[in-house]
């Protein structure tokens, strides 16, 4: 897998039915190492083990509903009240991030309504506030205390 722009980390692999997988901590399973999941397991260790994130809020595959279409946005954080702070974006580093991306995580987030949205290839990262729209943020937010 490619060098990304976020911490290393010792992930968990295993080979089995021809397929490389990799254990994903918040859903406690192995799941198929593809370019995005390399990526999102990247993502998640940094905000658990770096900025610590509480690990119990993160939630992978968030399912959501947009005009009667089902989502799944790949990263959601969730404020200690149990509503969505954070919705992140995770993309395969050879994937380019443009407006349509940017796009994507404003329909997840019409939904979710989160402060700050992370779109992501692992090897560019840009935060927006939602509430202050137009410019990124400089670096991942801290976790809002109690």
């Amino acid at each position: 897998m490619v060098n990304l722009n976020l911490p290393s980390f010792d992930y968990k692999i295993k080979h089995t039915r021809g397929k490389v997988w990799i254990f994903d901590g918040i859903r406690k399973k192995y799941v198929v190492l593809t370019p995005e999941e390399w990526v999102r397991q990247h993502v998640i260790e940094y905000l658990v083990n770096h900025l610590m994130y509480p690990k119990s809020l993160i939630r992978v595959e968030y399912s959501l509903v947009y005009n009667t279409l089902s989502k799944r946005s790949d990263v959601v954080v969730f404020n200690r009240s149990g509503n969505p702070w954070m919705v992140v974006e995770c993309k395969a580093p050879e994937v380019k991030l443009n407006d349509q991306t940017a796009r994507q995580i404003s329909v997840y987030n019409q939904t979710l309504n989160a402060s700050y949205l992370v779109v992501t290839n692992g090897l560019v990262m840009y935060c927006f506030n939602a509430q202050q729209p137009g410019l990124p943020v400089c670096e991942m937010p801290q976790y809002p205390g109690e």
